[in-house]
C-alpha cells in the first residue's frame, strides 16, 4: 500500500496493530524494517509498505542490504544462481 494513499495518523495506527511491519521504496524496488536509516531517508511518494517478507517478497522486492543484512545475503546469493 502506498504511503501517500493513508494519513500520518492511519498509518502510526497500522504499525502499532502489525498491520505494517515493513517498508519499501517503489522504485528500487528494496524493502527493511520500517526503523532502518536508509529507509526513513526515502522520498514519501516512494514509500510503500508490507505486512510480512512474504509479501514484499511476492511484489518484487530484495531486502535491504542495511537492516536485514542476513536475509540480503541469502537473497543474493540465490538470485546469482
Amino acid at each position: 500500500m502506498p504511503h501517500s494513499t493513508y494519513e500520518d495518523r492511519e498509518i502510526r495506527s497500522k504499525i502499532r496493530t502489525a498491520e505494517i511491519c515493513f517498508a519499501g521504496n517503489r522504485k528500487l524496488k528494496i524493502y527493511g524494517k520500517l526503523a532502518c536509516r536508509s529507509g526513513k531517508r526515502m522520498l514519501r511518494q516512494n514509500r510503500v509498505f508490507f505486512a510480512s517478507e512474504q509479501q514484499a517478497l511476492l511484489c518484487g522486492y530484495r531486502p535491504c542490504g542495511h537492516c536485514m543484512r542476513a536475509e540480503f545475503v541469502k537473497w543474493k546469493n540465490t538470485a546469482i544462481r
